[in-house]
């Protein structure tokens, strides 16, 4: 009785899994997602590369003393343009220019004191030679008889001192005179240069940003007082990604805007293109240098355009999600979407190239593609 029971019982529960398995096999019909698809192929992609950032100037240089001394004037004040070679400030020299006298006087003393040591060779020279005549004809007279052996000693040691009184004239008497006049020469000259250096001049044409100084203060050397900026030419200053860098180059022409002159155009150069990632990763300064019509000053944001051209696998752009900073398509392959990870490079409003994470020939989900999960079924058209 109880193996007739147990039978049908059976038999109803394999009926039961039969039609489940049937429901759930239904409802995962019901869950596949239609979508359009197309492969990645290795074409050729022209964007616009754009590059935002603040614009800076191109040069700028903090002025100081080379000498202390007083300030009795000021050629500009904040704000002023100024050209190479304006005078900025000007130190007092009275006692630099009387010092410069007194060394002038010593110069001519050590000049006459140099002329003197060479009259005075001179002087040596004839006396040097006068004793040496005499020296030759004792010595004949001395040969002959006529002349006593005392004699020839007297005149003898006559011709050595006239010898030794010029080799002194000569020698290091007037290299001691030469020596005296070539220090008040260079006297002279470190006067002169510090006369020269007490007038402070611009070095290049720009806009002086920067004045701590007043008349009267005395200034200490190597204490930057004023900044001058180059403001003919301002620099914009940006970073790219690694995979950006082929598409530019030192020379290259990009066009410029500036946020506060939506409506005018400007032209500039990439002057540098970094060859070291900055610190915040895998980011390389770039810089841009725009010729100033005069209506541009540094710390205005601006941003640079060009149009670049690159090789590699694309994709539809509709194709590629990105979310949380990551860019991610899904692959279709026998009715299952399968979710990867890419690494995109240039993109416009049609494609977007494929770095990594794709082959070519592939076929990616081109509609729907933001409502497919991991291995989802897909139905394709």
């Amino acid at each position: 009785m109880l193996r007739r029971i147990k039978r049908p019982l059976a038999i109803v529960a394999a009926l039961i899994l039969a039609f489940a398995a049937y429901g759930c096999a239904g409802r995962n019909a019901d869950k596949a997602v239609s979508v359009m698809t197309a492969a990645a192929d290795n074409q050729e992609l022209e964007t616009t590369l754009e590059l935002s950032g603040v614009l800076v100037q191109a040069q700028k240089v903090d002025i100081s003393s080379k000498i202390s001394g007083k300030v009795i004037s000021l050629g500009y004040n904040t704000g002023s343009a100024v050209k190479a070679g304006d005078v900025l400030i000007q130190l007092d020299t009275e006692v630099l220019s009387a010092q410069l006298m007194q060394a002038q006087a010593g110069l001519q003393s050590a000049e006459a004191a140099a002329d003197a040591a060479r009259n005075q060779a001179s002087i040596t020279k004839i006396n040097l030679d006068a004793a040496q005549k005499l020296y030759d004809r004792t010595k004949a007279l001395n040969e002959s008889g006529a002349v006593s052996q005392s004699q020839m000693d007297e005149v003898a040691d006559k011709l050595n001192t006239a010898e030794k009184q010029f080799e002194n004239a000569a020698g290091p008497a007037q290299d001691q005179a030469q020596a005296a006049v070539n220090t008040a020469r260079a006297n002279i000259k470190n006067l002169q240069a510090q006369i020269d250096n007490a007038t402070i001049r611009s070095p290049i044409d720009g806009l002086l940003v920067g004045q701590n100084v007043n008349v009267g203060e005395v200034l200490s050397p190597g204490v930057a007082v004023i900044s001058i900026v180059d403001t003919s030419t301002l620099k914009l200053k940006s970073t790219v990604t690694q995979d950006l860098l082929p598409l530019l180059s030192a020379g290259q022409e990009m066009d410029i805007t500036v946020d506060i002159y939506p409506d005018s155009k400007f032209i500039g150069t990439v002057s540098s293109v970094g060859p070291i990632a900055v610190n915040t990763g895998e980011l390389f300064p770039v810089e841009i240098a725009i010729n100033n019509n005069g209506s541009l000053t540094a710390g205005l944001t601006a941003h640079a355009s060009v149009t670049a051209k690159t090789q590699g696998i694309v994709v539809p752009s509709s194709s590629v999600i990105q979310n949380g900073g990551e860019s991610y398509i899904f692959v279709i392959k026998d009715n299952i979407a399968s979710k990867r990870v890419v690494k995109i490079g240039l993109k416009n409003d049609k494609g977007t190239q494929i770095l990594k994470g794709l082959n070519a020939g592939e076929l990616v989900a081109v509609t729907n593609a933001g409502s497919l999960t991991d291995s989802m079924p897909v139905i394709t058209n």
